[in-house]
């Protein structure tokens, strides 16, 4: 390892291509974050550093597209009733609190170790948060088409909610009535993630359902609010060290506005277990591919010594499998949108 690098972040170049490319994976990103509540960074972020954007302006980039896009979003499913407002606001306020730690983390590891060292890490702990929780929702989603998608709250968040610790705290939409003690290291987690690797809805979307006890649906819907919190508070840091490229949060904005509303409409025809299959797909795939990536960083790093034309194929390898990640995502949740509404045109 080297010692402190202070090296100057550069700001990738523009062609068509990557600009068509920007466009299309924040149309799909937001397509992703309308229908599971994520914000779709777990998509996005990859696939900007797949065209070679480092791994902080990839992060900042997105989140500052995330508020403006999560904001677009919570609107559309407030009016279908799905939002706990005040379940949001609460938890954004503290995650707010882990967004400025993970910054503060994330900025260490730049000037310590370089933007190899913050690549990697951005690439390490995808993987690792992909493939854990990635697992844990797919297996619930199986479980759930098993009884007949009859979803039901989880066992840890009915022991949760039977312990009376002040605050208590009842929150009408969620159904649900919780110590505030219980949403406080959720929200942290939530935001350090969300500020570090640009991606909090991992740890928010599941720790709502599986801790709090919200349904999928809900749990989806109010880690929109939560992401705007975030993304807004984060935004104005990431600008201050200098990180946020806002051509590239142009281009991710527009496409996923429009993915976004799409996906929100497609929540209201699906069973819900459908939202934990999709999240599940994608979360899997693209921890394929961010683990492909990860013998680049480390040959730059000098931890290992890899021939270039090897490192260009695992690099092309991991490119190929976040499209297909993109296409696969896209393609269940617009077959589901488009096979619901045929099936509601038949029987009205």
């Amino acid at each position: 390892m080297h010692g402190p690098v202070n090296e100057v972040i550069q700001f990738i170049d523009l062609s068509s291509y990557s600009i068509i490319f920007l466009f299309l994976v924040g149309f799909v990103g937001g397509l992703v974050s309308g229908f599971i509540g994520s914000g779709g960074a777990f998509v996005l972020t990859p696939a900007m550093m797949s065209l070679g954007v480092p791994g902080t302006v990839a992060v900042a980039s997105n989140m500052c597209h995330k508020f403006p896009k999560a904001l677009v979003g919570a609107i559309k499913r407030y009016k279908y009733g799905q939002v706990d407002i005040k379940l949001g606001l609460i938890m954004g306020t503290f995650a707010e609190i882990g967004v400025q730690v993970g910054v503060m983390l994330q900025k260490h590891i730049l000037d310590t170790w370089g933007q190899a060292g913050s690549n990697l890490y951005v690439s390490f702990i995808f993987v690792l948060v992909l493939v854990i929780v990635g697992s844990i929702v797919m297996r619930d989603a199986m479980t759930t088409k098993k009884k007949g998608g009859i979803e039901v709250a989880a066992p840890l968040a009915k022991r949760i909610q039977k312990i009376e610790l002040w605050p208590m705290v009842t929150f009408k939409t969620a159904n649900v009535r919780i110590s505030v003690w219980f949403l406080v290291p959720v929200a942290l987690a939530t935001g350090m993630l969300a500020a570090t690797i640009a991606v909090g809805g991992f740890i928010g979307v599941p720790g709502l359902m599986y801790i709090i006890g919200a349904t999928s649906i809900i749990a989806s819907a109010t880690e929109l609010v939560i992401a705007f919190v975030m993304g807004l508070g984060g935004t104005l840091i990431w600008a201050y060290y200098g990180m946020v490229d806002i051509r590239l949060v142009l281009l991710i904005l527009a496409g996923s506005l429009f993915g976004v509303q799409l996906g929100a409409i497609g929540t209201t025809y699906v069973k819900e277990y459908m939202i934990k299959y999709v999240m599940g797909t994608i979360m899997l795939i693209v921890a394929v591919s961010r683990f492909f990536a990860i013998p680049k960083y480390l040959n730059e790093l000098q931890v290992i010594s890899l021939d270039n034309g090897l490192v260009g194929i695992l690099t092309q390898i991991s490119f190929a499998v976040m499209c297909f990640a993109l296409l696969i995502g896209a393609t269940i949740i617009l077959v589901s949108l488009f096979r619901a509404r045929s099936l509601e045109k038949v029987t009205a």
